[in-house]
């Protein structure tokens, strides 16, 4: 790696991409481009054409040489570069590699009755996560195969590659299909289990093997170099290193140092559009109410992901005309923000749910108690996580290693206020606020060096930050809420 080496890190979320370049020797974080996508549908629809993720990655990495222009670094320092994409989108390209059609994004909901019934056609749900780790819901791309094939069967008989989104990207970079472990195990039809693509669930869901793109050892791996027409689309130097990459919660492990090379067994809750939970540890997961993921580096990433959370609990605010800080406690108002069905508990077809309102009950509570439902309904799932990792959620030691919370609700003084309240947890909260970004960046340097990209992360610091002591947990509106959480299941299985 030459002196004052930069590597690029790049981030393409459901709503835009970002793009960090990073020192590659410090991890400091020199410029950052960002841009826009454009997400479309309703009832259920998430679509985005991913040409659009394409010509935002190219807008990031131009906004990005500029502010690194401006500190005197020329893009020729630039020596390798990596893409976190968001999880289970299903792209269908055609043989120059075109998109068929938009689209499919993970909080596609549409896709739930073809889980189902893969669910049931494999036997069950643990048919499924002794395989792939992971039981098929809306989000798994397997899911979206089966509803394009059902619904829109001309784009399915026409596709000559299936992709993910950064799998996509990824291409277009370095001109050669590629896959990671991680970003695979999010689709249902990669198994844990063996390493690979499951012969048995492709012919389930009807598609060709050499169809998909070839599994990098890690997301770390060089796969190829930076071809002369993506080198003059971005500005950047042609035959720099593109590492495999993986998906955008593989990466933020990868960025807080989490894997084989660094932390194992330590539990992170994402607060973003949607809520996560996941750490890294070297036991395979096969718990039906988690996604049992590979990690990006050979380890393993059990994870949890809810629907509804910073932007369900946004928009309930504007609903109420406030400030998304003007939260009080909900007291006895108890609100479920399933605006766009759920996740995690399985609840597709969902909706928000208020119950316990009175005449003393403010605006200021109904909108704690979107907090509360939000928070409550992700550190549910943040046990599971725990118990996947061999670990005793209630256990005095596990209670007291500290809970990282990162993504952009962990800016917010309310949602840390009601995760540490709810969670009874010490929370730290990592300085750095481009998590995914900074992982795929130590991807890129892995692939510029063939250093374990973990190692690299976990040398760099990104991890360190905030340190909040735990407070007494608040039972009351612990139970509260996971009862109304319980009947609505209760009343989806009934």
């Amino acid at each position: 790696m030459p002196a004052n080496a930069v590597v690029i890190g790049v981030d393409s979320s459901t709503q835009s991409t970002k793009a960090a370049f990073t020192d590659a020797a410090t991890g400091q974080l020199l410029a950052v481009g960002r841009a826009p996508h454009r997400v479309t549908g309703e009832a259920g629809a998430r679509e985005t054409d991913p040409e659009v993720w394409w010509a935002a990655l190219a807008e990031a990495v131009s906004a990005g040489l500029k502010e690194l222009d401006g500190l005197g670094v020329r893009a020729t320092a630039v020596t390798g570069i990596a893409v976190a994409g968001q999880q289970h989108g299903l792209v269908v390209l055609d043989r120059a590699g075109a998109p068929l059609r938009p689209a499919l994004l993970w909080n596609d909901t549409r896709s739930a009755p073809q889980a189902a019934a893969l669910t049931e056609a494999l036997g069950g749900p643990d048919a499924w996560t002794a395989r792939t780790g992971s039981v098929p819901v809306a989000s798994m791309t397997a899911a979206k195969w089966q509803w394009l094939r059902e619904n829109d069967p001309a784009a399915a008989a026409a596709a000559a590659a299936v992709r993910l989104p950064h799998d996509f990207l990824t291409e277009r970079l370095a001109g050669v299909a590629a896959t990671d472990p991680g970003d695979a195990s999010g689709t249902c039809w990669y198994s844990t289990a063996t390493g690979a693509y499951d012969p048995e669930l492709l012919d389930l869901v009807g598609l060709d093997a050499a169809l998909l793109p070839p599994v990098a050892p890690t997301g770390g791996a060089r796969v190829g170099s930076l071809t002369a027409a993506a080198a003059g689309r971005l500005g950047l130097p042609a035959g720099i290193a593109v590492a495999a990459g993986t998906g955008d919660n593989m990466a933020a492990a990868v960025g807080l140092g989490l894997g084989g090379a660094g932390l194992l067994d330590h539990p992170v809750l994402s607060l973003g559009t949607s809520g996560t939970v996941f750490a890294a540890t070297r036991t395979r997961p096969a718990s039906a109410a988690l996604a049992g993921f590979a990690a990006a580096d050979g380890t393993y990433l059990p994870l949890a992901c809810t629907l509804n959370c910073t932007l369900a609990v946004d928009k309930v605010a504007s609903l109420l005309g406030l400030d998304r800080e003007a939260a009080e406690a909900g007291g006895e108002v108890v609100l479920l923000p399933y605006l766009d069905g759920e996740r995690t508990p399985d609840l597709p077809g969902a909706s928000g749910l208020l119950t316990g309102l009175r005449h003393s009950t403010t605006r200021q509570q109904i909108l704690g108690a979107a907090y509360e439902g939000a928070a409550v309904t992700v550190l549910r799932a943040l046990d599971e996580v725990l118990r996947a990792c061999g670990q005793d959620p209630a256990a005095p030691d596990t209670a007291a290693r500290p809970l990282r919370l990162v993504g952009g609700g962990a800016n917010g003084r309310h949602w840390v206020e009601t995760v540490r309240r709810l969670s009874g947890r010490p929370l730290l909260i990592p300085s750095s606020g481009e998590l995914v970004s900074l992982g795929a960046a130590a991807l890129a340097a892995a692939a510029a060096t063939g250093h374990d990209a973990v190692a690299l992360a976990a040398g760099w610091g990104a991890a360190a930050g905030t340190e909040l002591p735990a407070v007494e947990r608040d039972m009351e509106t612990w139970e509260r809420v996971s009862a109304a959480v319980e009947r609505a299941s209760e009343a989806r299985v009934g």
